[in-house]
């Protein structure tokens, strides 16, 4: 079966949800059956999401080799169960300096290099090989931005000229139907502007998906066919809906499996979306709760931040909670409050859980490493990740085992105690100010430490792997002083020169990992590592 290709824009405004549309139109397919990739293109100069503050761009999702990718490809991986790479994510800084690079060496043969059609041209490379490493059925490609920005017009040309080309592929637009208060009724002029956009450039969408508050009646379906050359059966909506995970069954009933099948001369198999439906039901009659707190520093810009900052995490406490047949309540938790009050410290008494998740930064460090000792001292369930784990490691070391000034290299270069150091081959780059996709990065592998906690978790397996996005480790001079008063390394890099997990055995639940389990949760299959946390959470409300 050749490859077949659905190219997604959208339309009037930024932020429509594009992510979890394409997701769920994947979702649609590989439940029919087909191999399924997904393709983000990013319009911003930055060759990757990498040296991006996360509260104006969202999370930097890394791929399992290491990409450090815009928080959508998280959003597929969630809905897909893939694994995808970091050829999968498309930047114009990527195109650009992959265009001038060949003109430098010559490639284009003594040619007159332009943007028109060189740059083109490298982005379909750019497509069409991340199909072939994938070898899947179907290519979803998400163009990031809005119609009209100019900073998207290359790459709409590009998919232009692939069906020009001979590609079998499919145009599907997103666009916003506003509500407005003052008049309570759907308007359809911003999406008709917005097809007319996607004309002129020389493109007809196949398939129109309208994002509006409440779903699109029959009327303003008829008039977006009528005007915007489409039949009415492509006209599809998808209105806001509490749980992003509805999306396929909404877009399912639609029509839009029957549509996009019926484009690509393909037939439709019923019942495919069985576990799915199944899964949502059941989210939808829980009633259990349980509280997670989630202890960090992106709290102060405003709560728009908050789960774009940290979506796999929130996401992956879903996961778990719903596995366990419980609703998640999280509560954002600014770690500066403690370093003003440390008699608020008392607060953290009412979640079942906590987590102190990855972040870069002296910014409230000190009011996360109270909130550690607290949860220890109180035996307060809780999981570190990363930054969550170094800070739990300089906590043990200062009240633990006496070693006051301990802290990590990154907050204080002249600690007499450096427990958490960064790695020699790092410090290099650091004097460069070379910081672009210089850290551990992707998956790495550990070896488990038998009858320890973490591996349990894991299903008593000997060797797990994690993604990883940091430069700092724990620093092999003090694990022996750590190991001594208690503290277990449950799992470290397989010639031991790597701490990966902790945990320390007299808790109910006090686990750490230098690593990312969050970016490999799935909506059926819950992380271990958040499944642990879940389930002694539900235990300790229990008690």
């Amino acid at each position: 079966m050749k490859t077949r290709y659905i190219a997604v824009t959208g339309g009037v405004i930024s932020g429509l949800g594009k992510g979890v549309v394409t997701s769920s139109l994947g979702y649609l397919l590989k439940a029919q059956g087909y191999s399924v990739t997904s393709i983000k293109i990013d319009p911003y100069i930055n060759v990757d999401a990498g040296t991006m503050r996360p509260t104006e761009h969202g999370e930097v999702f890394v791929t399992y080799d290491g990409g450090e990718t815009d928080q959508d490809m998280g959003t597929y991986e969630r809905f897909l169960d893939v694994e995808l790479s970091k050829k999968n994510n498309i930047t114009t800084g990527q195109i650009y300096r992959t265009v001038i690079e060949k003109e430098r060496n010559l490639e284009y043969g003594g040619k007159t290099v332009e943007v028109i059609p060189h740059i083109p041209q490298e982005i379909k490379r750019r497509i069409r090989e991340a199909a072939n490493i994938s070898k899947a059925d179907f290519v979803l490609i998400e163009i990031g931005g809005t119609v009209g920005d100019y900073q998207s017009v290359l790459f709409l040309e590009a998919v232009r000229e692939m069906r020009l080309e001979g590609d079998d592929i499919i145009y599907v637009h997103v666009a916003y139907l506003p509500i407005p208060d003052n008049l309570g009724e759907m308007k359809t002029k911003p999406a008709q502007h917005s097809i007319r956009e996607l004309n002129e450039i020389g493109l007809q969408p196949d398939i129109f998906i309208g994002r509006s508050e409440k779903p699109m009646d029959d009327a303003r379906k008829e008039k977006i066919s009528f005007i915007c050359n489409m039949k009415k059966d492509c006209i599809l909506s998808a209105p806001d809906l509490n749980n992003i995970y509805e999306e396929p069954i909404v877009l399912d009933d639609e029509g839009l499996t029957r549509t996009l099948l019926k484009k690509f001369s393909l037939t439709y198999k019923e019942n495919t979306l069985k576990e799915w439906k199944r899964f949502i039901s059941k989210i939808k009659n829980l009633n259990k709760k349980i509280k997670i707190g989630i202890v960090g520093k992106y709290f102060d810009i405003g709560d728009f931040s908050l789960e774009d900052s940290y979506v796999s995490v929130i996401e992956s406490i879903k996961h778990a909670a719903w596995h366990n047949d419980h609703i998640p309540v999280i509560k954002w938790i600014d770690s500066k409050i403690f370093e003003n009050n440390p008699g608020k410290l008392n607060s953290l008494d009412e979640f079942n859980g906590l987590i102190v998740p990855g972040g870069f930064g002296k910014s409230g460090v000190e009011g996360k490493i109270l909130a550690i000792k607290y949860a220890r001292e109180n035996n307060i369930p809780y999981l570190g990740l990363c930054y969550g784990m170094q800070l739990a490691i300089v906590e043990y070391a200062r009240n633990i085992c006496g070693l006051k000034d301990a802290h990590t290299t990154e907050i204080n270069p002249k600690t007499k105690h450096p427990v958490i150091d960064i790695l020699p081959e790092q410090k290099k780059n650091i004097e460069n100010s070379n910081y672009g996709a210089t850290m551990r990065l992707g998956d790495y592998k550990a070896k488990l430490k038998k009858n320890t906690k973490i591996w349990e978790l894991y299903g008593k397996k000997e060797d797990v792997s994690e993604r990883h996005r940091h430069r700092y480790e724990v620093n092999p001079k003090y694990i022996n002083i750590l190991e001594e008063k208690g503290m277990v390394f449950s799992g470290s890099s397989p010639d031991r020169r790597l701490m990966e997990f902790m945990e320390l055995p007299g808790q109910k639940y006090f686990v750490g990992t230098q690593g990312h389990p969050e970016f490999k949760s799935r909506v059926l299959k819950p992380h271990p590592m958040f499944n642990g946390l879940v389930k002694a959470a539900i235990n300790k409300k229990a008690r």
